[in-house]
């Protein structure tokens, strides 16, 4: 084989405990990947005490992935302990898009489950918006099945009655303030 017709290896991923550099960077990856317009119902809960909280509580369960000293996706999990059963849970996966369908995800998956059945859990759980079809496949094909659909329900509160009543109320209270305000004479020299 000459030079120009070897085959050049894919990069080493690298899975490893997430360290509290890490927190920041992860963060923000979340932040490109879980957003209101992509999915409203997850966005809502990603923020940095995401990341903190479970890096703080369950840090064994918080893996990232490096690929050329750069991250390229996360893993956040937690256990729960019922009286007879433990079970595992991935809360957060994410992959930098720049890397994905590279088997990070993969990787990461394998890496926590391993880790959970060697704490003792006997079964994993995960969700997702079920407008996800991507890691409705994905997590399919990692072995997770028993989809069922979680129905959310949201109110715009700005079109609440008493929400408008409070806007009148601190538009008013705010017109009043103006009126009693002295004024200012001019001075007589």
């Amino acid at each position: 084989m000459t030079d120009a017709t070897k085959e050049v290896e894919p990069p080493a991923i690298d899975i490893r405990d997430m360290e509290i550099d890490d927190l920041a960077p992860v963060f923000h990856l979340g932040e490109t990947l879980f957003t209101s317009d992509l999915y409203p119902y997850i966005y809502r809960t990603w923020d940095q005490w995401e990341v903190i909280g479970l890096f703080n509580t369950d840090p064994e369960y918080c893996l990232v992935a490096e690929v050329q000293d750069q991250l390229a996706g996360f893993i956040l999990g937690t256990i729960i302990n019922k009286t007879s059963w433990t079970y595992g849970y991935i809360t957060w996966l994410g992959v930098n898009p720049a890397f994905q369908r590279r088997g990070i995800a993969d990787k990461l998956v394998d890496k926590l489950v391993e880790r959970m059945i060697d704490d003792g859990a006997r079964f994993m759980m995960v969700d997702t918006d079920p407008e996800n079809t991507p890691a409705i496949k994905f997590f399919s094909r990692k072995g997770f099945g028993n989809v069922r659909k979680h129905v959310f329900l949201s109110m715009n509160l700005s079109k609440h009655d008493y929400y408008g009543k409070l806007i009148a109320y601190e538009r008013e209270k705010a017109e009043r303030a103006v009126w009693k305000r002295p004024r200012r004479r001019p001075n007589k020299s």
